[in-house]
């Protein structure tokens, strides 16, 4: 248990701020620390990120990130900063009382996210990354997932997802991208959703993360899907509040792209620590792993009935949907106790 005098709060922070007390550890990820604290009598959150490869530049996204979501109009959409000290990649935090989502959360979530989205300007260009896609390595997994299983892939499917790669590589959008909007990370406050922990954040379009609701949280552990009908609710608070922020439409186009995307990598099907260290589509065939509320051949039926089911009319995608629909017929022919992956978040 670590005390006050213990906490990472330096001189600078002190002098701001005040001494902090009554330190309550929070639960958090390995790559950074959480305390509940006090200051002056009032509740506030200490965020430190651990030592390790790539904690600074995390450190900086995250403040980038609250500093552009900072400018949100009306209600907030990020706890406010009290105090950083980069040298300790600290950050103090405004404290949130969270309440329990309610059954139909996603339809808040998704507006809010479209506020978060919409925070994001032009000039912020080069304040935080650019959201990176798929590659052709990705294409070159996914069709050898599909041979490996016995699926004949369409002749055109090759040359469509490498125009899907390079679509996705060119993506418009100044959107503020959260880089992992999980269930867990949204904060259902009495004030409207806040989320929390941008140490993935970049900037691009706002459709990478609207696919989020159809795809099943791919970056997340944990992963749900919607009902049509509370889809659509979510999907079109998420065009009107976006309409709102912004005073343009969001296009027509481009979410089964985002969808498509989400579905041939392999990383999306493992947490964090493990992205970039193997193929994990090539581990499918010989193994399956849980991680959160689904395993990794839940997560793949259910992204492959959602790309076969957006894209069997799409002309960019048509020989992608066909592949898609036989590949999940494959995968449940094959691995029949696999079920779809659950309708309700854990409370």
């Amino acid at each position: 248990m670590v005390t006050a005098s213990q906490l990472p709060f330096g001189e600078t922070l002190r002098a701001r701020l005040g001494s902090p007390a009554h330190p309550v550890g929070l639960e958090s990820s390995p790559r950074s620390q959480v305390w509940r604290i006090e200051l002056a009598g009032r509740p506030a959150v200490l965020k430190q990120l651990v030592a390790g490869p790539g904690a600074d530049e995390r450190y900086d996204r995250e403040v980038a990130a609250l500093t552009i979501a900072g400018r949100a109009s009306g209600t907030p959409v990020v706890p406010a900063i009290l105090g950083t000290d980069p040298a300790e990649r600290v950050l103090v935090l405004e404290h949130l009382d969270e309440g329990r989502p309610p059954a139909d959360w996603i339809v808040d979530y998704a507006a809010a996210l479209a506020r978060l989205h919409s925070t994001a300007r032009p000039g912020d260009a080069g304040a935080l990354p650019r959201w990176q896609g798929p590659t052709g390595a990705d294409v070159t997994s996914f069709l050898t997932l599909a041979e490996t299983l016995g699926v004949a892939a369409p002749s055109g499917v090759r040359d469509e997802l490498r125009a899907l790669v390079g679509r996705l590589d060119r993506a418009e959008g100044t959107a503020l991208l959260h880089g992992d909007p999980c269930p867990g990370n949204d904060l259902h406050t009495p004030d409207g959703v806040r989320f929390i922990d941008f140490e993935q954040a970049s900037l691009g379009s706002g459709l990478m993360e609207l696919a989020y609701l159809r795809i099943g949280f791919p970056t997340c552990w944990c992963v749900t899907r919607a009902s049509g009908p509370l889809l659509e609710r979510a999907e079109a608070a998420y065009r009107t509040s976006w309409h709102a922020e912004t005073g343009t439409p969001l296009p027509d186009t481009g979410l089964a792209d985002a969808c498509a995307g989400w579905l041939i990598r392999g990383d999306a099907l493992v947490q964090r620590a493990q992205r970039g260290t193997t193929d994990h589509l090539a581990r499918l065939p010989d193994e399956d792993w849980t991680w959160g509320t689904a395993t990794a051949r839940q997560r793949l039926a259910h992204r492959l009935g959602v790309v076969a089911g957006m894209t069997s009319d799409d002309g960019d995608l048509r020989h992608l949907g066909a592949l898609a629909a036989d590949l999940r017929r494959a995968v449940l022919d094959r691995w029949p106790t696999v079920r779809p992956v659950p309708e309700r978040r854990p409370e």
